[in-house]
């Protein structure tokens, strides 16, 4: 027969989970879409880094009101989340959404893909796309986010690939409204796409710009990335809807951000790099103070420099 005082154990122990799973369940994150342009909106991640508690709402995702349906930019990093930019679309417009456009194949950015395709839209990614979506990182990253953003992210959440998979440069046409969408990776994936909008003059720029935090570099190709960002600097958009971040009403200010840190990170890690120095070294004797008072600063410096630092001896 149980004792009262282990009785009283496992009613503690299921009281705790009783809480920690209201606090996992409880669902008051509101998605706001902030106007850019006449028929251009997007919602803003938050700078954090993903979390259960922030159900993933931590990348950028946008769209545009065309005569002929929207056009989304992003799916956000978890299915309730695209259910509730699905609905945050349904009060600004009665257009459905008929197209998402997939920046790159990131999981905050992807999750949400499934509840696009469940309402009929057609999505677009480019074609390197397909390697990441076969590949074992992908299975383990999903199984993971299963655990770390439950139960936001699930056992029903699931990898979504293209209906349309892009190789190079590709013109979109949606009720008159063009989207010319460029291949520029591999930057800060092998499958990066920016998606410019003439006549709203507004460029999506996925992960290739990043404002108010860190950059997140993971495996890129830091090389690439500087040549994606004189790309997206020659279209001269009035407006930069990034991958993290407010957007940007003074693009070519806030590409030189992303640009300077990319090019510190090179110039500070390819002497030791070229070497074979230690990493511990270049990164000691590397100045981070116009950095490190940013946000995500301690999650992803280090981690970016040791990328960069491996990713030159590579080339």
């Amino acid at each position: 027969m149980m004792s009262i005082r282990m009785r009283s154990l496992l009613l503690g122990a299921f009281s705790i989970l009783l809480a920690v799973s209201t606090v996992y369940a409880s669902d008051d994150l509101l998605l706001k879409p902030i106007q850019v342009a006449p028929h251009t909106y997007f919602v803003q991640g938050l700078a954090e880094m993903g979390s259960s508690k922030n159900q993933n709402f931590i990348s950028n995702a946008g769209f545009v009101i065309t005569p002929r349906g929207v056009v989304v930019i992003d799916a956000l990093g978890s299915p309730v989340l695209a259910k509730k930019l699905i609905a945050e679309i349904k009060k600004i417009t009665p257009q459905k959404v008929v197209v998402v456009i997939v920046t790159h194949y990131h999981a905050d950015h992807v999750y949400g893909l499934q509840e696009f395709k469940n309402i009929g839209a057609k999505i677009y990614a480019q074609g390197e796309g397909r390697n990441y979506l076969s590949s074992e990182t992908a299975k383990q990253r999903l199984i993971a986010s299963r655990v770390d953003f439950a139960p936001w992210v699930n056992a029903s959440t699931k990898l979504v690939g293209a209906d349309v998979w892009i190789d190079q440069a590709y013109t979109l046409t949606i009720g008159g409204v063009e989207f010319k969408i460029g291949r520029v990776g591999p930057a800060h994936a092998p499958e990066d796409l920016i998606i410019y909008v003439p006549s709203e003059k507004v460029l999506f720029a996925g992960d290739l710009v990043f404002r108010g935090r860190i950059p997140f570099v993971g495996n890129a190709d830091s090389r690439g990335w500087l040549h994606a960002l004189d790309e997206i600097q020659a279209l001269n958009p009035s407006i930069v809807i990034p991958g993290h971040g407010a957007y940007s009403s003074n693009p070519a200010e806030d590409i030189r951000f992303t640009r300077e840190y990319l090019k510190y990170l090179r110039e500070s890690m390819t002497k030791s790099a070229v070497n074979m120095d230690p990493f511990e070294d270049a990164y000691k004797q590397a100045d981070w103070s116009e950095y490190e008072g940013m946000p995500l600063f301690r999650a992803a410096n280090r981690m970016n420099a040791y990328n960069v630092y491996l990713s030159i001896q590579a080339e």
